[in-house]
């Protein structure tokens, strides 16, 4: 299958055996993979193997294969709100992104395959003359981690059009949800809670004029461009917004910035001087110092506010174990 002797080798590690993986049965394989790749902050380790899906049969295969053989394996999109470790992780990283893509629709039913960049499906749907998530084209993130996270912005959220979802269960079974089925919530799912992999998705949307929502667009970016420190890596919003807190005190943003945290910086980890909820990696930054930021400014806002905010970011640790990263220092 064109796989050297010393690849192979990598590949199996402990008393797994990812070699048929490495072979490329199940897509694009690639050893020793450098998880910074993979990661908005440009931070991690290693994972043991990368593999990326073409198609629906690839994964199921990949799926059924993992249970039988026992692989640990870690699914992602484009890794918007990942925090890696700088272990890395000894085991498959399944990347469902740009090689499982598509877009198309019937009238104004859109399905997309959960490996669409975000802002692409935005455009696409404008160039169609759909409207409904013209609030999600600045948002750097691939479809099925949005919908597992139930993302999106300006007080939206991505389920608002979803009619139904279609995912694959870790034993390589399909299933199809109504909206109602899938349990959206504020930052969350259903998908989150079974660690279901997200394989499409069907939208309800509206006819517009295209030139009318390619100029709300560009409005929606130019006023991201304003506010958000995008030439540094960051994962975007570091911090969840808390209906209780917001009466009280604001947005995370906010509180941050009256505590006098704006620049803040812990190695090369620092609270950014545009938006102080997003956190930058002014080069050569690692998890270490991200993870030691974060805790930073977590505790010194409850200490002014009385609230304790919660993450959106989500820690992977070398283990393949996913938490919030505020809650690392006490999962140990």
């Amino acid at each position: 299958c064109g796989v050297s002797a010393q690849t192979w080798k990598r590949c199996k590690m402990r008393d797994d055996d990812f070699s048929l993986a490495a072979t490329g049965a199940f897509g694009r394989a690639v050893p020793d993979y450098s998880l910074a790749n993979l990661s908005r902050w440009r931070i991690g380790g290693k994972c043991s193997l990368l593999v990326e899906p073409d198609n629906t049969d690839q994964l199921i295969g990949f799926v059924k294969a993992a249970a039988a053989g026992n692989w640990p394996y870690l699914v992602i999109g484009n890794g918007s709100n990942l925090l890696f470790s700088d272990s890395g992780f000894r085991g498959i990283c399944l990347k469902v992104g740009e090689r499982y893509a598509g877009v198309e629709n019937s009238a104004e039913l859109v399905t997309a395959h959960s490996g669409v960049w975000i802002p692409c499906l935005a455009r696409w749907c404008a160039s169609h003359g759909l409207s409904g998530i013209e609030h999600v084209i600045g948002i750097p993130g691939n479809l099925g981690g949005l919908l597992a996270m139930n993302g999106g912005s300006l007080r939206q959220s991505i389920s608002e059009k979803v009619v139904r979802v279609t995912s694959l269960t870790r034993s390589g079974e399909i299933r199809v949800r109504r909206k109602d089925e899938c349990e959206f919530g504020y930052r969350s799912s259903i998908f989150r809670k079974t660690n279901e992999i997200v394989l499409t998705a069907e939208f309800e949307l509206q006819r517009k004029n295209s030139a009318e929502i390619r100029r709300a667009m560009l409005e929606i970016l130019r006023s991201r461009r304003e506010k958000f420190p995008l030439k540094l890596p960051n994962c975007g919003s570091v911090f969840l917004s808390d209906p209780a807190m917001y009466s009280v005190v604001g947005p995370p943003g906010k509180a941050i910035e009256q505590a006098g945290l704006k620049g803040k910086r812990i190695g090369s980890a620092e609270v950014s001087e545009r938006h102080a909820n997003f956190f930058v990696n002014r080069g050569g930054a690692t998890a270490a110092d991200m993870l030691q930021l974060i805790r930073l400014v977590q505790e010194t806002v409850a200490v002014q506010t009385g609230f304790r905010m919660s993450t959106e970011v989500i820690y992977v640790d070398s283990a393949g174990r996913s938490m919030p990263a505020d809650q690392v220092e006490r999962a140990g």
